[in-house]
This record gives structure tokens, C-alpha cells and sequence, in this order.
């Protein structure tokens, strides 16, 4: 992990976008598309809208969720209308974006319509931004579950241990195998956690599941 300490949520706001500007920028050199995963989230309101004010050819750019929870995404828990309310209504109209959701009764029925909804984007991912719980998830990729069985599809339909709704989140390996991965961070007990897991990797641990399948370096930012 690369981590990158700022004082305060509006200076990591402003280097996490000239970061992932600079990283989208040098894909589109090279290739006539990119995928950018974001999550959702609190952190995200604070940055999102950073990242929208970047001068990019965002019409090459398709944007995605790491996770989704399954409700209806004018449901003020949906990560889509989130996603919508802080990037993507900054953007131009024709930037892509590319929903996790659908009309079935719950995400297990639609991991198939998904995983080929997925597999329609430029891959691997490019740039995939995530965050952190304190339990050490990433995505809706919660510690006791198995991580052997985690990447079948592009996605996974999870019932969380703890929360009031089933989740879609991208599966282990999508995420792992992007180009580049960013983790945004805020909070001591977060910080703290990154410091144990830098230390001592816990196999328990989605985020530890992450940084033994990448093969990039993860780029960290937090604040004070």
C-alpha cells in the first residue's frame, strides 16, 4: 500500500481527483475506453464532486458501483441515486453508466443479468475506488465469507450479517484485477486497521483477501 496522509477531507478531496485524473487520463493515451468503479458511501459525497470538475473526455469513460444495495434506486440508501446526486449529473450527458441494479425480487435472481451487463465494459477495471469499514469490508464484501468462492461471476449477491438490505457487490477478482485500486480512508479506527493489516495481514479480513490478489500497488488516502 501507498498511503498518502492529508490534513483534512477538502485537501485528500483535491489530491484524490488530480490522482485518479491523472490515472484516467493515462489510460485513455493508450486505450479508446476505460472503466471507473466507485463506491458509495458518506466519504464519496466529499470527493465525487472533486473528481466531476476534472476536465476529462468523460464520453470515453464508463462509470460503475463497487456495491449496490438492493433498493429501489431512487431509495435515499441507494449508492446509484448517491452516485448520481454527486458525479454523474456534473458530468456530460452521454458519460456512461452502467447500474447495478435490476427489476428482479432480489440480487441472487440477477447475477446472471449482471455478470453479462459487466462483462460489456472495457475490462479489467482501470481505476476502481473503494472504501473501508471498520470490520475490514471492502464493497459488500464482508469478513466470514469465503473468499475461494467469491469470483465465479463479475458479480456476487450478498446477505450482509448486519444490515437492513441484500447488496450486489463486484466480485473479488474483478475488483483485484484492476489497474489500479484506490482506497479512500477516513477515521482513526480505519487508519488503525490499515496499520494492523499492513503489519499482519488477518486471512479474515476482505481487505487483506484484496491485497493478496492484486497486482498493482494500492493507492491510500486518508486524513489526519
Amino acid at each position: 500500500m501507498q498511503r498518502r496522509v492529508y490534513p483534512d477531507i477538502e485537501s485528500l478531496s483535491q489530491g484524490f481527483a488530480d490522482f485518479a485524473a491523472t490515472v484516467l487520463q493515462n489510460t485513455l493515451a493508450h486505450k479508446p475506453q476505460a472503466t471507473l468503479v466507485v463506491p458509495g458511501g458518506n466519504t464519496p459525497r466529499h470527493y465525487l464532486p472533486a473528481l466531476a470538475k476534472c476536465q476529462l473526455p468523460w464520453d470515453r469513460i464508463t462509470v460503475t458501483l463497487s456495491d449496490e444495495r438492493w433498493v429501489d434506486v431512487n431509495n435515499e440508501q441507494s449508492n446509484e441515486r448517491l452516485v448520481k446526486h454527486y458525479l454523474m449529473q456534473h458530468l456530460p450527458e452521454n458519460t456512461r453508466f452502467v447500474s447495478l441494479k435490476t427489476a428482479h425480487d432480489n440480487p441472487f435472481d440477477a447475477i446472471g443479468t449482471l455478470h453479462q451487463r459487466l462483462d460489456s465494459l472495457p475490462l479489467p477495471v482501470n481505476l476502481a475506488v473503494l472504501g473501508l469499514g471498520e470490520d475490514g469490508h471492502i464493497a459488500s464484501l464482508f469478513p466470514g465469507m469465503n473468499p475461494d468462492l467469491l469470483s465465479a461471476h463479475h458479480c456476487i449477491a450478498v446477505a450482509p450479517p448486519i444490515a437492513p438490505s441484500l447488496r450486489m457487490s463486484l466480485s473479488l477478482k474483478l475488483l483485484a484485477e484492476s489497474e489500479q485500486i484506490v482506497l479512500v480512508v477516513t477515521g482513526e479506527s480505519k487508519r488503525q486497521l490499515l496499520d494492523r493489516v499492513s503489519k499482519n495481514p488477518d486471512s479474515k479480513l476482505p481487505i487483506a483477501w484484496l491485497l493478496q490478489r492484486i497486482q498493482t500497488t494500492i493507492a491510500v488516502f486518508e486524513t489526519n
